[in-house]
């Protein structure tokens, strides 16, 4: 049977040996304990400051789509315009309507200047000056009613435009061209990408540590490995605890600037590990990160051996920061490692 050569098979894969001579001409270095103080990480996710979910709030077919998921946005930016053929002909409608009012507002002012008149030279008695006065003041609240309804007319009509409130990134159009808008409809997500954070839940006795954000540390996976780790410009943590799992939320804001980070996406938030007093847990060793040999599945390092041949071993690497990786497992603290992976597999 063939499976019987499997076990030999995998531990040549994750064994290689290379001749003494090649691995003598191979820069190492040596695989150190960080001496920072224990940190512990908690699974968090990246949050925008701003993030707004535009939606419609008047009725209407798209007729133009300007934006798509990812495009850049300047303030007042045209987004989408929803058909305003019915609301401009009601806000014309209304303005007639005001001139109307207008007009009356007119006659009804010189007819009570008039009478006004005729009363101080005693022509027309009180109670004619006073229904002169009241229609006076009626036209002019009438024509003051139309300009309202003409203002709320206009108003509305800037509803079918529907633009971009501050500068930023699309993330999503879920509507095409030719849908029906109704009020509350998701029209257009948008984030501000100069503003971000991550936000995670840490335990109550964890989050007490947090002080400053001095020694707060933010892990972001989808950045390169030099950029991975960064200080945060500011820690936050929300005065309030969620009853069923006794956690507080930890805000640590980024700085301003970085690429390569939208929300959504998983980080790890660092913190301060508890002091229990008792002896000091063995280190993790570190090594650079260009000694790391990845294939396919299979992370590992060229090892050098007590006989100075160099062999691929495979490890499980854990946090980075910056140029150095910690590893949890596979190595151990003062072994040798090949500096430069591909001049060891070379030296075969």
């Amino acid at each position: 049977m063939q499976t019987k050569h499997l076990g030999p098979l995998l531990a040549a894969a994750l064994f290689v040996a290379v001749p003494p001579a090649g691995a003598a001409e191979l820069a190492t270095v040596t695989a150190q304990s960080a001496s920072a103080a224990a940190t512990s990480a908690y699974d968090g996710v990246v949050e925008a400051l701003r993030q707004t979910v535009i939606a419609a709030q008047v009725q209407g077919a798209i007729v133009k789509l300007q934006v798509k998921a990812g495009d850049r946005v300047a303030a007042g930016q045209l987004l989408v315009q929803i058909d305003a053929r019915a609301a401009s002909q009601n806000a014309a409608a209304s303005q007639a309507q005001v001139n109307a009012a207008k007009a009356s507002l007119d006659v009804a002012t010189k007819d009570f200047e008039r009478q006004k008149k005729l009363f101080e030279d005693r022509f027309i008695s009180a109670a004619a000056l006073d229904r002169a006065q009241a229609e006076f003041r009626a036209a002019q609240a009438q024509a003051n009613a139309q300009l309202a309804q003409a203002g709320a007319a206009i108003t509305e009509s800037g509803f079918y435009s529907v633009r971009a409130p501050y500068a930023g990134i699309v993330a999503d159009v879920p509507v095409t061209l030719g849908d029906m808008a109704m009020p509350g409809r998701a029209l257009v997500s948008l984030y501000d990408p100069a503003a971000l954070r991550v936000a995670a839940a840490v335990p109550q006795s964890s989050a007490a540590r947090v002080a400053s954000g001095s020694l707060v540390r933010v892990e972001l996976p989808a950045l390169p490995a030099a950029q991975r780790v960064q200080a945060p410009a500011r820690v936050q943590v929300l005065p309030a605890a969620d009853a069923a799992t006794h956690t507080v939320t930890v805000r640590a804001e980024l700085a301003a600037g970085l690429t390569g980070v939208a929300p959504g996406q998983f980080a790890r938030l660092w913190l301060p590990s508890a002091d229990d007093g008792t002896a000091a847990r063995a280190a993790s060793p570190w090594v650079p990160v260009s000694a790391v040999v990845r294939r396919a599945e299979m992370t590992g390092l060229y090892v050098l051996d007590a006989q100075g041949r160099a062999l691929l071993r495979q490890v499980r690497l854990g946090r980075s920061d910056g140029e150095r990786v910690e590893v949890l497992s596979g190595l151990a603290a003062g072994e040798r490692v090949a500096a430069d992976p591909q001049a060891a597999a070379k030296t075969r």
